[in-house]
């Protein structure tokens, strides 16, 4: 008799996880879905703003909008002038996009993670710091010396980390307050 009802919870719980499974696996694609679909609904808001931004500027641009990593990226090309809207070091591209992400935080009430690139410049800087990064790291470890970057945004540290991890026998960290924050790469013992 025990070992009937004992089969008996073994099926039925057996029968609740496969049921909980199914409803974990419906949830997993409607949550990926609704967090895709609210990117979305950023990069449209962005792209919004940012197109009004160019007509009163008066300046030519093509708005590309995109969802890469769990955040949406916005991207304008095509104009003379949009390299005015990068500035020095990228700085007024920072502080753009800084104000179309509180833009979208305006809109939605959810604080906003999207990336703005202008003229391609991020793209170029993500090539020119991953390959600083790599040959640092490599110095690094040949000579056992540590090595301190200069100071970085968080955008550009994130890329130096991200080569630098790339590279046996060498590890990264970030020290100091912003604006002064910066990367050290340190030899592995």
């Amino acid at each position: 008799m025990s070992e009937t009802l004992q089969a008996t919870d073994d099926v039925e719980a057996s029968s609740e996880a496969a049921a909980e499974s199914e409803t974990t696996a419906e949830a997993e694609p409607q949550s990926q879905s609704k967090t895709e679909d609210l990117l979305v609904q950023e990069g449209d808001i962005a792209g919004d703003y940012l197109e009004r931004l160019l007509d009163l500027l008066d300046y030519d641009g093509d708005i590309d909008l995109d969802v890469e990593s769990g955040r949406a990226i916005v991207s304008i090309d095509g104009g003379e002038d949009l390299a005015k809207l990068v500035g020095p070091r990228g700085n007024v591209l920072e502080s753009l996009q800084e104000l179309t992400r509180l833009a979208v935080q305006q809109e939605t009430g959810v604080r906003s993670r999207l990336m703005l690139d202008i003229a391609q410049w991020r793209a170029g800087r993500r090539a020119e710091l991953a390959e600083m990064g790599r040959t640092t790291a490599e110095k690094v470890a040949a000579s056992g010396e540590r090595a301190r970057l200069h100071p970085m945004t968080p955008f550009e540290r994130k890329v130096v980390h991200d080569a630098v991890a790339s590279v046996a026998g060498v590890h990264s960290e970030s020290e100091g307050e912003e604006p002064q924050r910066r990367v050290i790469i340190f030899p592995k013992p």
